[in-house]
């Protein structure tokens, strides 16, 4: 009897040790709140880490929309109801003919080959608005600036900020204030703002 009482005894003790929190042979568990990725303030890196801009997509995309741009401008000049419509239109053309310029010196010093004429999607685009006059053709016109431009603001601050190469991220950076200008004045444009203020000065 005496040596049974001593083996129970020994079997609730050993299975009392086996089931204590943190002993040998069972896995350690984490308590809630233990781990660091779900603390107040600490953070997962790969939700924290910003992604880069691709700078070559950047400029090709960038070239292309200057190309548009250009071709747009010459038809407002060309087209445009309002002499505001023809004096931003020519603005585009000169603005945009320069920034062109410098992006094919910086694609050509990274070895980026950079389009030179429209795609069929841009060229669309273009036959579409050719065929309109009047204060149609304004009214597309100034609606697709504003369109174009708040996206071009949106990609060039992104390469300005994101950018891997240091020279793609410099001519983001020095076109962006004109890009920003071109939206502001295709805003005031839609609104009718600045065929208000040309037609003041012309009094």
């Amino acid at each position: 009897m005496r040596k049974m009482l001593f083996a129970g005894m020994a079997f609730v003790t050993g299975m009392a040790f086996a089931q204590a929190p943190g002993s040998m042979g069972q896995p350690s568990r984490t308590m809630p709140g233990n781990n660091t990725a779900n603390q107040p303030g600490m953070s997962n890196d790969t939700t924290q880490t910003k992604v880069k801009v691709d700078d070559k997509k950047f400029l090709q995309d960038a070239a292309m929309g200057g190309i548009s741009q250009v071709a747009m401008g010459k038809l407002a000049a060309e087209k445009g109801s309002s002499d505001a419509v023809k004096q931003y239109g020519q603005k585009m053309v000169d603005d945009h003919s320069k920034a062109n310029d410098e992006l094919k010196q910086v694609a050509g010093a990274q070895s980026i080959t950079i389009p030179d004429t429209l795609d069929s999607k841009h060229q669309s685009r273009i036959d579409k608005l050719s065929k309109l006059s009047g204060a149609a053709f304004d009214k597309a016109y100034t609606k697709a600036q504003v369109k174009d431009h708040e996206e071009d603001v949106r990609a060039f601050q992104d390469e300005a900020q994101n950018g891997n190469n240091a020279a793609v991220k410099d001519f983001a950076n020095k076109t962006l204030p004109t890009l920003q200008e071109h939206l502001t004045m295709a805003k005031d444009l839609s609104k009718g703002k600045m065929a208000s203020n040309t037609a003041d000065r012309s009094q």
